[in-house]
């Protein structure tokens, strides 16, 4: 890939560099520039934009696996078809837009320069795009090339990330696996299922004003949780075991919820991990 390639200008580089973005924030403890990243997201790739609809097709040859040649052939040309239907003066000036949101509202000198491990990939899709629009103007042996190496690509078998499965649209699998790398170096665990849902509730209320629903799982946790206490506290009459029920049943009752944030919700982390055990023991 050539090194001229505008990065700036790669619909796919730039939603990564925008979702790293959040992520380096919420690790910062910056909310406010996480959620200003966010909002670009949600402004710029807006369903009704033609980056947005550059983006899905983008994504479609970045991240689908498919199972043989011949339906590899068929992808791309319905993709070469797709990117030429754009309306490329619109998608050009919205492109614009965005990398002035970008500039004019992170104001982060690093932005351009994070790492992204699928660079060139990305720098192949969108130069093959560009190309696709071209047509009898384009170089006809590089994009043969590029089509080449974007076949090999769609038949390579893809490894979905931590929690991928049903991302919301502004927050996707980066920002969630960011979150659960954060608390596992806290906690030294594999997180289980019920952990990594609230993981996803939590990221996905920084960014879409879902504080409710949060606030119902970490609650229905807490209760659960006390019920699991009492029901072990029957099984035993070890004073020195009563106690200890005692002094985590007090500490779970004064749990408040007055502010969620990363904290928080790695203490209902452990009391996901402590009724786990509790049920171990009920049931053993």
């Amino acid at each position: 890939m050539s090194k001229s390639h505008n990065k700036k200008r790669n619909v796919g580089i730039i939603y990564e560099l925008l979702l790293r973005s959040v992520s380096s924030s919420l690790i910062n403890d910056n909310k406010l520039l996480a959620q200003q990243a966010l909002d670009i997201i949600g402004k710029r790739f807006d369903k009704s934009t033609e980056i947005y609809k550059e983006f899905r097709l983008f994504n479609a040859l970045a991240k689908s696996t498919v199972s043989n040649s011949a339906v590899t052939a068929a992808i791309l040309t319905e993709a070469k078809h797709a990117a030429r239907r754009c309306d490329y003066t619109k998608l050009n000036k919205e492109k614009s837009y965005l990398i002035r949101d970008i500039n004019y509202n992170l104001k982060d000198s690093s932005f351009y320069y994070r790492r992204i491990p699928e660079y060139k990939i990305y720098a192949t899709i969108q130069t093959l795009l560009n190309d696709w629009r071209q047509g009898d103007k384009a170089n006809l042996s590089q994009t043969v090339q590029y089509e080449s190496k974007v076949a090999e690509h769609l038949l390579t078998e893809k490894v979905d990330p931590l929690l991928e499965e049903n991302v919301d649209s502004d927050v996707n699998s980066l920002v969630v696996n960011i979150m659960t790398e954060k608390i596992n170096n806290r906690y030294k665990g594999q997180l289980n299922d019920e952990q990594k849902d609230v993981i996803r509730d939590y990221v996905f209320s920084l960014s879409s004003d879902k504080d409710e629903i949060i606030l119902k799982k970490l609650q229905e946790i807490k209760s659960r949780t006390l019920l699991d206490l009492n029901s072990f506290r029957k099984m035993t009459d070890n004073s020195t075991i009563l106690k200890k029920i005692t002094e985590v049943k007090e500490k779970i009752i004064n749990e408040s919820f007055s502010e969620i944030d990363d904290d928080s919700v790695s203490r209902f982390l452990v009391l996901i991990q402590l009724r786990q055990e509790l049920k171990e023991a009920l049931n053993g």
